[in-house]
């Protein structure tokens, strides 16, 4: 049978009804995160790569999912997990990929048709496709209820045509995908039109000209998921580089104005 967090994750999903899910970054993040009343986490490559140190897609695949079975283990929520292009061009292998993170303990994750490869980013569409379908088809043979969701990457990578999109998820609804997002939409025109050519529901990425608007206005156009990728990571390492700054300019001032800071933060911990 589906497991509870899966079938929380289910149903957080409505269509002109967008919950935030909140990007944590590690353990610690994550628990605050859930204190703070989210009804869902999701990963960050980004945000994980930064705590190794690294830059984004410079985490190995047994790297991720040793972090996605801590940050499922370290709350009662469900987590949804950044799976990155399943690290494997073939279906075979996204479907092994699929299969692994099931077994950490995710309630979801994400299949993106990026490749890795600066000269050539995007996947043909069919290949796309057959990944998607590889992988939608190893999460359906579980019965943890694994909510799949489909990462079209486009506008992340170029200037695309919004119709290619579109005809890239549309496919990728076709092949079991159970949520659809493309990253980077440019506008809340190019949400609308995304989310009235689909019937699966649709994760939309608070980035750029995006972060303007309201959550009223995404249920408007039709959105089921709201979420903020690395953003909260990197403000969080933002602030650790501006107040170390500080320090290594012979003053001590934020460390004081953080006090209060700390109590809140351990609020939030576990023993």
């Amino acid at each position: 049978m589906p497991s509870e967090k899966t079938i929380a994750l289910r149903k957080l999903h409505e269509p002109g009804n967008p919950f935030v899910i909140a990007n944590a970054w590690d353990a610690g993040s994550a628990r605050m995160l859930e204190g703070l009343g989210f009804a869902a986490l999701a990963t960050t490559s980004s945000g994980f790569a930064l705590t190794k140190g690294r830059k984004d897609y410079g985490v190995s695949i047994d790297d991720a999912l040793v972090h996605c079975r801590e940050l499922a283990g370290a709350v009662d929520i469900p987590v949804s997990a950044d799976l990155e292009n399943g690290w494997s061009d073939e279906p075979h292998e996204v479907a092994d990929t699929i299969a692994r993170a099931i077994e950490t303990g995710l309630a979801g994750g994400s299949i993106e048709d990026s490749t890795g490869d600066r000269a050539n980013p995007i996947y043909d569409q069919n290949h796309a496709a057959e990944r998607i379908a590889a992988a939608a088809h190893e999460a359906r043979k579980s019965t943890s209820g694994f909510v799949l969701t489909a990462r079209a990457e486009a506008y992340l990578w170029g200037e695309p045509k919004l119709a290619d999109v579109i005809d890239r998820l549309q496919q990728f609804e076709a092949a079991g995908a159970d949520v659809l997002f493309a990253p980077g939409l440019p506008d809340m025109d190019a949400v609308r039109a995304v989310c009235s050519s689909v019937s699966k529901p649709v994760n939309v990425l608070v980035l750029g000209a995006l972060a303007q608007h309201s959550v009223a206005e995404f249920a408007d156009a039709g959105v089921a998921r709201l979420s903020v990728g690395g953003a909260l990571a990197n403000i969080a390492y933002a602030t650790l580089a501006d107040t170390a700054s500080m320090l290594t300019g012979g003053r001590f001032d934020a460390l004081s104005a953080n006090a209060a800071g700390r109590a809140t933060v351990s609020a939030f911990l576990r023993n």
